[in-house]
């Protein structure tokens, strides 16, 4: 199964631009890169490709950039040069730079990269000009299918998304999978894994192993207290970050939590979304509001893999993983959230689209009461409001979120 971010790294193949892939590890960066070298070995193209785990190899580039050409084949054609982990250089940013300026012509890298923490941090030049970043999140509810060999279920939602009287006889077996998705979320080696205590043991995995080599990498010196802090966001997902009641309650200080948050959003386990506002002066605040990009971490991280409907969080669950699907439209900067002092709210605005609206999101249908947000649609009534709920989970749910 090719991810739906395929199709937009194939059409940058041709870019002289250089192709950066950032990403949480286990999201499938390495295989999306295996597939892109396969395509381009279809069209006849000469490709080269480096896992820079290997340490012979990483030590040669490291000398000088320009030890990569002595590995290529001699052809005439623009080789693609793939290059998995580039962050493992010394100096990626001077690497990518000097091979951009003096042989762009010949070479076209297509690089990956654990983490845009260490991008950040050991890309000295912003590479203007010469390099894309795109990002590979955990797989969407479509991708989620489609690795699940559920492809019927797949083209019966596209069914009912084109036909607003369609009715599902399989509307049942839509359920479970948006259930299975909700608790475990979209890691792609979990999805293909039908044994639950597999999956919890996985979830698990990522959690003490693959975020401990981020830790590690990232320079954290207090592992327990980041963990214990990466657990107090997981609980609060869709609430705002208040870095002096953290710092607090963990005992470190505000500049040590800002920190440990910046690790977690650089190395793709949270977003902060920050408030919307354009003049009124009793709108709330500068504290931005946190989401995980992943439901089965967050649900790992708070050891709850119950159904939703049974659980005390379901709306925060729900929450986050709509905010999950906005970022399949939109980046993180182009998601905000409308809060007052006196408590007046809607969960996102898309106030930076070229037609905003914005979405309230409940559990049950049951809960929305319109009079609430009577103030936001008064102060913005050019923004339409919409409402998002998950139960009664029918056809119009897929119409509703398409």
């Amino acid at each position: 199964m090719k991810r739906n971010l395929f199709d937009t790294l194939k059409s940058h193949l041709e870019k002289r631009e250089f192709t950066v892939l950032t990403g949480a590890r286990q999201t499938g960066k390495s295989t999306l890169l295996r597939q892109l070298e396969s395509f381009c070995k279809e069209q006849g193209n000469p490709t080269f490709f480096i896992n820079l785990e290997n340490k012979n190899l990483l030590s040669e580039l490291n000398k000088s950039p320009l030890n990569l050409l002595n590995f290529l084949p001699e052809t005439s054609k623009r080789v693609t040069v793939f290059i998995d982990e580039i962050q493992y250089l010394e100096d990626p940013s001077n690497f990518l730079k000097l091979l951009y300026d003096d042989h762009a012509t010949a070479i076209k890298i297509v690089a990956t990269g654990s983490s845009a923490f260490y991008i950040d941090k050991t890309f000295k030049d912003s590479l203007a000009g010469r390099k894309k970043i795109f990002q590979l999140y955990t797989c969407s509810f479509d991708e989620y299918l489609k690795l699940k060999n559920k492809e019927e279920l797949y083209d019966e939602i596209k069914r009912v998304q084109t036909n607003s009287t369609a009715k599902s006889l399989q509307i049942e077996q839509l359920q479970q999978e948006w259930n299975n998705y909700m608790v475990f979320g979209g890691y792609p080696a979990l999805i293909t894994e039908p044994d639950v205590k597999e999956k919890i043991a996985y979830l698990k995995e990522i959690r003490d192993s693959f975020v401990k080599r981020d830790v590690l990498e990232a320079g954290v010196q207090n592992e327990g207290v980041f963990y214990d802090l990466f657990r107090i966001i997981a609980s609060q997902t869709g609430n705002l970050v208040n870095v002096n009641e953290l710092s607090g309650s963990l005992k470190i200080r505000n500049e040590t939590v800002n920190s440990y948050l910046r690790v977690l959003q650089k190395c793709f386990h949270i977003a902060l979304i920050r408030p919307f506002y354009k003049n009124l002066r009793k709108e709330l605040t500068k504290m931005p509001k946190v989401y995980l990009l992943d439901n089965g971490l967050r649900n790992c991280l708070v050891n709850n893999f119950e159904l939703p409907a049974f659980r005390p969080d379901k709306g925060d669950l729900w929450e986050n993983l709509y905010f999950r699907m906005l970022l399949e439209k939109y980046s993180a900067d182009e998601i905000s959230f409308w809060r007052t002092t006196e408590d007046n709210e809607v969960d996102f605005v898309l106030g930076h689209a070229e037609k905003p609206y914005s979405v309230e999101i409940k559990f049950d249908k049951g809960a929305i009461k319109e009079h609430k947000y009577k103030i936001f649609r008064e102060t913005y009534p050019d923004i339409p409001l919409h409402f998002a709920w998950i139960n009664p989970f029918d056809e119009d749910f897929f119409r509703r979120n398409d």
